[in-house]
């Protein structure tokens, strides 16, 4: 049996007549499960309730998800042996793409942030670590597996094949902001680093058991960063498998192009600033399809005529796509699947962080997207404040059995992280309106 697509429960028997493979099992089981719904009510970019137009965390991953196949298609046509024999499958790739973002919690980075320094003397908390989480222990296809996915899709959404305690740089936590009041906590020294959780150590052991020593060791190896009190950021993963390289290319196609056009619409940023920002320094490259055509680019998204924004977005994406490459990353591995990574070329990649850039900067840091950010911070932190001072009390039942297994573990607190994580922002909101709101209506009846 191949050990990629076996799974960490092993069914003697598969139901009567169902002929799927192994990875339409698996999208099936991601695109039925309740953290999936509940992305359509979380923040993708802008806050959810500020328009009927602009994308959420779900719309996002359904876009991403045809830009992996779009990727994927335009691989096999570029390289026909090789990804045949790196068994490239476009259902793997939907897969990847509908779940790479279940793990985000409430309010985009404010919840993350919030989350991370709540648990930061329990393991920390990361979005990508609780995706993991989510498919392999807490989604309950299973009993205690999660959706008990196949190997090769778990390994697939591992964007960083370590764990937070690991890859924590002492240096980048300001002992000044451990033990301070919760308003005053700045966010960009809690963004989390990018890693598993200790305590799904055993699954993630699980997950790479088909490989040698050498590639168990290598696959996880970090990149430090250097100690410098000013600007200590957290030490990072080097390496993915090839579908994850596809997943990640897609997420970030998806966020840099299709978010752009929610600012765009929205009014969030205007032509003169892109100009600037994005078509200069593109332009100035001097070579590429898409130096020679941004300026024309530039008047379509931002024309009056919709039709005229909407073509240049998907020239924007098709031009991504069809530049995409399959490199060698590292001869040192002998399993293909780490071996080989979906790539931007040089030039692509640096236009690709001119998108990003712009995006980050113009739309993300914007001062009313920002006050909406930690608005949902202090509500995730007041939250989380409140169920660890008496989860017995106050936590529903069937959290409050998981947290009595996990307390006997000492690890109760990650029992609440999961929970609040879980949430979306209208159900957080309302908690907290039930908690901390004397005139509320709402009720723990209504929350449900």
């Amino acid at each position: 049996m191949n050990p990629w697509t076996s799974r960490f429960l092993e069914k003697k028997t598969e139901r009567e007549g169902d002929h799927r493979t192994p990875f339409q099992r698996d999208k099936a089981r991601i695109l039925h499960s309740a953290a999936f719904r509940r992305l359509q009510s979380k923040t993708q970019v802008l806050g959810v309730g500020m328009s009927d137009f602009y994308r959420t965390r779900l719309t996002h991953s359904l876009e991403a998800s045809q830009i992996g196949q779009g990727i994927a298609a335009q691989l096999r046509g570029k390289y026909p042996a090789l990804t045949k024999q790196l068994g490239l499958n476009d259902i793997l790739i939907e897969a990847l793409c509908l779940a790479h973002d279940i793990g985000h919690p409430p309010f985009g980075h404010g919840g993350e942030v919030a989350l991370n320094y709540m648990m930061r003397e329990h393991g920390g908390f990361e979005g990508n670590g609780q995706t993991f989480r989510i498919v392999t222990r807490l989604e309950p296809y299973t009993a205690d597996a999660g959706m008990n996915l196949s190997r090769r899709t778990l390994l697939g959404l591992v964007k960083y094949p370590n764990f937070i305690d690991n890859l924590t740089n002492q240096d980048a936590i300001s002992t000044e902001q451990i033990n301070i009041n919760k308003r005053q906590i700045k966010a960009q020294q809690w963004h989390p680093p990018k890693g598993l959780y200790q305590c799904d150590q055993d699954i993630f052991e699980w997950l790479v058991d088909p490989l040698n020593e050498s590639d168990k060791q290598h696959f996880s190896s970090i990149t430090h960063s250097e100690a410098s009190p000013n600007n200590a950021k957290h030490h990072k993963t080097r390496f993915k498998s090839f579908d994850c390289s596809i997943m990640e290319l897609a997420d970030d196609i998806a966020y840099s192009i299709h978010d752009l056009e929610d600012a765009i619409v929205m009014g969030i940023c205007n032509q003169q600033q892109f100009e600037q920002e994005v078509v200069k320094p593109i332009k100035k490259l001097g070579e590429g399809w898409l130096s020679q055509h941004i300026v024309e680019l530039s008047q379509k998204l931002f024309s009056n005529e919709h039709h005229q924004r909407k073509d240049a977005i998907g020239a924007l994406v098709n031009c991504f796509i069809t530049n995409i490459e399959i490199n060698e990353v590292d001869s040192k591995f002998s399993d293909e699947l780490l071996v080989f990574n979906a790539v931007f070329p040089a030039l692509y990649q640096q236009c690709i962080s001119v998108f990003k850039r712009f995006v980050f900067q113009r739309v993300i840091l914007k001062p009313e997207l920002q006050l909406l950010e930690y608005k949902g911070q202090q509500i995730v932190m007041e939250l989380f404040e409140a169920f660890s001072s008496d989860p017995l009390r106050l936590l529903p039942d069937n959290t409050k059995t998981r947290w009595l297994e996990e307390e006997q573990k000492n690890n109760g607190h990650r029992v609440i992280s999961d929970y609040i994580a879980g949430m979306t922002d209208g159900f957080a909101s309302k908690l907290y309106s039930t908690l901390f709101m004397p005139t509320s209506n709402a009720n723990q009846d209504s929350l449900g």
